[in-house]
């Protein structure tokens, strides 16, 4: 429930995930938010999962694809509903992974915002 708090923007639990032995979570959140800092952090650290489940929800199949293949298949769904595929999303519920499905929603919730954000004309710089 902490790392969906995280990725949702509370600042105060990302903090105490990365002080209280969860850094590739708090990491994750700046990953998401596309910090490629982070992202190499994750890659070098041992944590090239979360990196494929960033990777998937912003709809790399190849992404889904590893993770399917090296045994992440509940990261794999995560992707899946993160790029917002409904059915993904339904099968992590029926699997009674009800807290994975919320991160999940949560994590394309920040995806489809980044993307708002990228396609505001307004937001693109005249330079």
């Amino acid at each position: 429930m902490a790392w969906g708090e995280a990725i949702s923007g509370n600042k105060p639990i990302r903090e105490w995930l990365m002080g209280n032995g969860y850094p590739e979570l708090g990491l994750f959140v700046f990953a998401l938010n596309n910090k490629d800092d982070a992202r190499k952090w994750l890659m070098d650290n041992g944590f090239p999962h979360l990196m494929a489940l960033i990777n998937g929800a912003e709809g790399n199949e190849n992404a889904v694809l590893w993770l399917e293949k090296y045994g992440y298949p509940t990261l794999a769904k995560m992707a899946k509903a993160g790029d917002g595929n409904e059915i993904a999303l339904r099968e992590l519920i029926a699997d009674g992974e009800k807290e994975f499905a919320m991160i999940a929603k949560r994590i394309q919730i920040v995806k489809d915002y980044i993307e708002t954000q990228n396609n505001d004309p307004h937001k693109i710089s005249k330079e």
